[in-house]
C-alpha cells in the first residue's frame, strides 16, 4: 500500500509538470520538433524519481503541497491517510481538493478497519491488476510483430526485407534491425532509411518502450496517456525534420507522399510496438514537413537555453517553507503573524499536513532557532502537532527560553484556533549541532490552558481576519507568567 501511494504521489506532481509541458509545447509549436522531445524528459523524471532538489526556478512554486523534511518527496496523499481519523488530500487545487476531501469516508470507532484503509488497499490491487494486464498486452504485441519478421530476408548490414510487413519499421533492444516491406521504389528507401536510421542514432528504439514501460506503471493516469501520445509525435516529427535537414528541402513532396502511401492505420501495430515509419500521426506529420524551416544557429541556441531552463523548473522541487517565508514580503504582517495566510491555511484537521504546515509557516519564529520540521499526531487522541526547531544562534546574556516564552504561548493559541481538532502543540528545540551534547528541551500547550488563559473557547476567534486580530491584541493584556510549563 505505501508503494502505491508513493506512486500516486509521484503521478500528481507528474501531472502538473505534464501540463506545464503542454503549454510550453503549444506556444514553441514553430519551433524544431526536438526541443519539445527534450521537454518530455521532465515528467519521465518525475515518474521515475520520488524525490528532487529545490530551485526558485521551480514551475510548482505555485502549488500548495506538503513536502517531507529532508526527502526532498512532495506528498498530495499523506502515506498515514488509512490511520487518519478524518482522512484529508490537498492535490494543490482547492476546489479539487475539497471535492475529494467530502467524499473520503471518516473513521468509525465500532469498525475494525478504517474504510480508508481499505480502499487503499483495494486501490493497491486495482492498480496492481491494471499494471500486469497492460505488461502482457505489450509483451504480445512485440511477440507478435517477431512472428510476423521471422522469415525476414537480409539486404545489407542491419536491414531486413520481407513480405509480411506494410511500413518499414526498426525492432530490437541489443541489436536493433531495420525492416522494409518488398517493393519499395530506391528514391524512397534513401530517406525511410535515413529515418530510421535516425531513430537507431538517437536511442529511439529503446526511449520509446521505456515511456511505455513507466506509462504502465502510471496507467491510472489519463494525463500519462496523453504525454505518451505527444511525446511519439514529437519524437516522430522531430525524426522527418532531421531527415529534411540532411537531405535537403526539396524532397519534401515526396518524403510526404511515401508517408501517406506507406501509412498504416492504427490497428496494423499494437501499442508498445516498434518503431513505424507510418505509425500514425500522419497528417500532422505531414503538415510538419512542409511548413518546417530550419532555424539560424542563433534561434537553436536561444530554444536549447529555454528548454534546459524549462527542464530544471519542471524537475526541480519549490524552495523550503523556510527559505520561501525569507522572501516574502511584510506587507500582510500583523505584529508579526502573516493573517492572510493564516486564514487561508484554517482547517477542521490536523491531519491535513500542508495546512498545519503553512500555518507555522505563517507565524514568527522563535528567536535563535531554525525550523526543522513537524510531526502530527492524528491517529489517536489527543490530537497534536510537534514543532521541531534546532537552536543555532544563542543570544549572549539571556536565556533562550526567556526571550521566546511568550512567542511559544501566542504561536500555540494561534494554532488551537485555527485548527479545530487539535488538542495540545509542542515545541521540540534541539541544541545547535555544534554542541552535539543531545540536550532536547519540550513545551507542551493544551486547548484546555488556551482557552482558560483567553476565558473562552479561541476557535471562536478563528472566523475571520478581524477576529484573529482581535485575539492577537489580547495577547497584550495577557500574563503568561503564570503558566510555567515553557522550557
Amino acid at each position: 500500500m505505501n508503494l502505491f501511494l508513493v506512486i500516486l504521489n509521484m503521478s500528481i506532481t507528474a501531472s502538473f509538470v505534464a501540463l506545464a509541458v503542454i503549454m510550453v509545447r503549444f506556444l514553441l509549436r514553430r519551433a524544431p520538433k526536438i526541443f519539445s522531445y527534450i521537454l518530455w524528459a521532465a515528467v519521465a523524471i518525475r515518474l521515475i524519481t520520488p524525490v528532487s532538489f529545490t530551485s526558485s526556478l521551480s514551475v510548482l512554486g505555485f502549488v500548495k503541497f506538503q513536502k517531507k523534511t529532508g526527502t526532498g518527496f512532495i506528498e498530495f496523499v499523506p502515506q498515514e491517510i488509512g490511520m487518519q481519523k478524518n482522512p484529508v488530500v490537498d492535490i494543490g487545487i482547492k476546489e479539487i481538493s475539497h471535492f475529494i476531501n467530502s467524499s473520503l469516508p471518516g473513521s468509525t470507532q465500532m469498525a475494525s478497519a478504517n474504510p480508508m484503509q481499505i480502499i487503499v488497499w483495494i486501490g493497491s490491487l486495482i492498480w496492481i491488476t491494471g499494471i500486469v494486464i497492460l505488461l502482457l498486452f505489450s509483451i504480445l504485441s512485440y511477440l507478435k510483430i517477431l512472428v510476423k519478421v521471422r522469415t525476414a530476408t537480409l539486404v545489407k548490414d542491419n536491414i531486413y526485407e520481407t513480405d509480411q510487413i506494410d511500413t518499414p519499421f526498426v525492432c530490437g533492444f541489443l541489436k536493433p534491425k531495420i525492416y522494409i516491406p518488398i517493393g519499395m521504389s530506391d528514391h524512397e528507401l534513401s530517406y525511410i532509411l535515413l529515418h530510421e536510421k535516425i531513430h537507431i542514432t538517437r536511442r529511439d528504439y529503446l526511449i520509446k518502450p521505456f515511456a511505455f514501460m513507466v506509462l504502465i506503471i502510471h496507467w491510472f493516469n489519463p494525463l500519462m496517456w496523453l504525454s505518451y501520445a505527444l511525446m511519439s509525435k514529437d519524437m516522430e516529427m522531430s525524426c522527418d525534420e532531421s531527415v529534411v535537414n540532411k537531405m535537403g528541402h526539396q524532397i519534401k513532396g515526396s518524403y510526404s507522399t511515401s508517408l501517406l502511401t506507406l501509412s498504416v492505420s492504427k490497428k496494423g501495430l499494437l501499442t508498445g510496438s516498434p518503431l513505424a515509419f507510418g505509425e500514425s500521426n500522419v497528417k500532422a506529420r505531414i503538415k510538419n514537413i512542409l511548413t518546417y524551416r530550419q532555424p539560424s544557429k542563433r534561434m537553436r541556441a536561444a530554444f536549447m537555453l529555454v528548454i534546459v531552463t524549462l527542464v530544471v523548473g519542471c524537475t526541480a522541487n519549490p524552495k523550503p517553507l523556510q527559505q520561501a517565508l525569507q522572501q516574502e514580503t511584510l506587507q500582510s504582517l500583523y505584529s508579526g503573524y502573516n493573517i492572510e495566510k493564516l486564514m487561508e491555511n484554517k482547517t477542521l484537521y490536523v491531519g491535513n499536513a500542508s495546512k498545519v504546515g503553512g500555518l507555522l509557516g505563517g507565524m514568527p519564529v522563535p528567536t535563535g532557532l531554525e525550523w526543522n520540521g513537524m510531526a502530527l499526531q492524528t491517529t489517536a487522541q489527543p490530537y497534536g502537532v510537534t514543532a521541531n526547531y534546532i537552536m543555532n544562534d544563542p543570544v549572549p546574556g539571556k536565556d533562550e527560553a526567556e526571550i521566546n516564552s511568550e512567542l511559544y504561548y501566542r504561536n500555540s493559541i494561534l494554532l488551537l484556533s485555527l485548527i479545530d481538532n487539535v488538542d495540545s502543540i509542542t515545541y521540540s528545540i534541539v541544541d545547535s549541532p555544534d554542541q552535539n551534547d543531545g540536550v532536547v528541551n519540550t513545551f507542551t500547550f493544551t486547548r484546555e490552558q488556551a482557552d482558560k488563559l483567553i476565558g473562552e473557547d479561541v476557535r471562536h476567534y478563528a472566523t475571520d481576519e478581524t477576529s484573529l486580530r482581535q485575539l492577537i491584541d489580547r495577547f497584550e493584556s495577557l500574563s503568561f507568567s503564570e503558566t510555567n510549563n515553557a522550557p
